[in-house]
């Protein structure tokens, strides 16, 4: 099986490769800008490069002809949170938005299938950021060509990922990096707007296992495969679990900021048996791996 990765130098991308090598593939192609990816942090160059062709390359400008022949892509290629997109809009839509496209556009002229890796802000307006409106829209571009075209295209909507590999010291940094790369540096850990807002964590090794069942599965799911644990934590939960961890640390409130959801949680539990798929609650396990 001939596999494609975009976003595949990313968080998730990494350890969805890491696994497709486990399972035995070893015609994989990488693509990604580098923009927020880094090789060398993640995968052992020397160990897979006969496994994984890696490319630098923006998604919006791959050429069709060079891509046909691929039997499964996993599209993870995105910038990939809310606040940095009211900064770059026009970036986010050019990654969310018009490389999409493209990628399905791939997938109309070859006998690929595709998994999009839809967001969990679909369940929210998705006027209240750039990054909501590019995924949501990025959604519906999936389910156009998936019901006028034919094109085998599944949607596989993710939560609050986290887990070994993601980003620590950036502004696309989620909750979990930001306050590990604070504890590593010594400082308070900034806790947006009043704590209580919720958010479904997903651990990394979940989304990927999930990604793999739905990429080897000849199944479809009418709008989107859920991939959350099924449970959500305030960031106040979530903070009293670095401070049993880490007791000396302190924290700092900072205003609320636009497009902060007050919750987000698996809507339904679809992909459980189908997929054989056994999300866990694995976050407090995880901190107090740190």
């Amino acid at each position: 099986m001939k596999i494609l990765v975009t976003g595949g130098a990313g968080f998730i991308g990494t350890n969805l490769i890491k696994r497709l090598i486990k399972e035995g593939h070893n015609d994989i192609t990488s693509i990604d800008n580098y923009s927020l990816g880094f090789l060398t942090n993640h995968i052992s160059v020397k160990k897979d490069r006969k496994k994984v062709n890696y490319r630098v390359a923006h998604v919006q400008d791959l050429d069709y002809n060079d891509y046909k022949d691929y039997d499964l892509i996993y599209h993870l290629a995105a910038l990939s949170r809310v606040q940095p997109s009211f900064n770059v809009p026009t970036d986010t839509f050019d990654s969310n938005v018009v490389g999409t496209q493209r990628i399905c556009e791939i997938v109309r002229n070859s006998n690929a299938r595709m998994i999009y890796a839809g967001s969990s802000s679909r369940w929210h307006d998705p006027s209240q950021s750039p990054y909501a409106f590019t995924k949501y829209t990025g959604e519906e571009l999936c389910k156009l060509y998936k019901n006028t075209f034919g094109s085998n295209i599944e949607i596989a909507r993710f939560y609050n990922v986290y887990g070994p590999g993601e980003i620590l010291d950036s502004e696309y940094a989620a909750v979990i990096g930001v306050w590990r790369n604070q504890i590593k540096s010594k400082q308070k850990l900034t806790i947006v707007g009043d704590g209580e807002q919720k958010r479904d964590f997903t651990h990394v090794d979940d989304i990927v296992d999930g990604l793999w069942r739905i990429g080897m599965k000849d199944l479809k799911h009418d709008d989107a495969w859920e991939l959350g644990s099924g449970v959500n934590y305030s960031i106040n939960e979530v903070y009293n679990m670095f401070k049993e961890k880490f007791p000396n640390i302190e924290s700092i409130s900072l205003p609320d900021q636009p497009g902060n959801y007050r919750s987000t949680i698996r809507i339904n539990d679809d992909a459980l048996q189908p997929l054989n798929w056994k999300p866990k609650d694995r976050l407090k396990e995880y901190i107090f791996s740190l």
